[in-house]
């Protein structure tokens, strides 16, 4: 997988805005959950690819201090050979004197060739060393927005159980209504207020009734007052007022 596949990913999920991304998200659950999918997937290649890409920069600075250390020696062994020649020419040895030198050239165009090797392996480990700490901090930044994206998904979760709590709440004060014509208080009230209506009723038409059977006493009183005068007046007698009758 190639690392500047890795690297722009990385880039792209930093920029995110998660709040804005919610925000026109119609349903903030799955978005956020998809985010946790795409965070998680990307830190686990983005680990890899540190992995690799410092496994790589390792075996570029052992190369380099292998380099380093090589040229170190042959420089070491020029000098051991042009001292030698020295010695043996100071002496008058001038063929091995000769030889000796011949090995310090030696030595020393190993030398070159191992500080070239160490010099062009320069660039190629500041490189690699950029890109290792670029992707460490975009791999902190990562983990740092996926642990925010987790402590908001637990926000909204825990704010959907509140909400479903309260709807229920209300439902279950709504199904109590005593103000409700149409719950059970209410229709049992209105089964006692019909009943009382009829008791009273009842009463208003036992009342009338007694009223007219007093009535019709005062009626059948005249009546005999009426003949006891009629009889009085056949018997030859004069009729008497009502008070004196009395």
């Amino acid at each position: 997988m190639a690392k500047e596949s890795i690297f722009g990913r990385i880039s792209t999920l930093m920029r995110a805005n998660i709040n804005s991304l919610l925000d026109q998200a119609e349903d903030p659950q799955k978005m956020i959950d998809q985010l946790v999918r795409d965070y998680t997937n990307n830190i686990a290649d983005a680990e890899s690819a540190i992995a690799e890409t410092i496994g790589n920069l390792r075996l570029l600075e052992r190369d380099h201090e292998e380099d380093v250390r090589a040229a170190r020696e042959w420089g070491n062994k020029a000098l051991a050979a042009s001292r030698k020649a020295d010695e043996l020419r100071g002496a008058g040895n001038t063929t091995d004197a000769d030889k000796f030198d011949s090995l310090a050239k030696i030595a020393l165009q190993r030398q070159i060739g191992e500080e070239r090797e160490a010099r062009a392996a320069e660039p190629q480990i500041a490189a690699q060393t950029e890109i290792v700490d670029k992707l460490k901090g975009g791999l902190n930044g990562m983990k740092e927005k996926l642990g925010q994206l987790k402590t908001k998904r637990s926000e909204l979760l825990a704010r959907a159980k509140v909400a479903e709590a309260q709807t229920k709440v209300q439902d279950a004060i709504g199904s109590i209504n005593v103000l409700d014509p149409t719950s059970e208080l209410g229709r049992f009230e209105d089964k006692i207020r019909r009943q009382e209506a009829l008791a009273q009723g009842k009463a208003e038409i036992a009342a009338s009734s007694l009223d007219a059977q007093f009535e019709s006493l005062e009626d059948l009183g005249e009546l005999t007052e009426v003949e006891a005068r009629l009889a009085e007046l056949k018997s030859g007698g004069t009729a008497r007022p009502a008070l004196e009758a009395e």
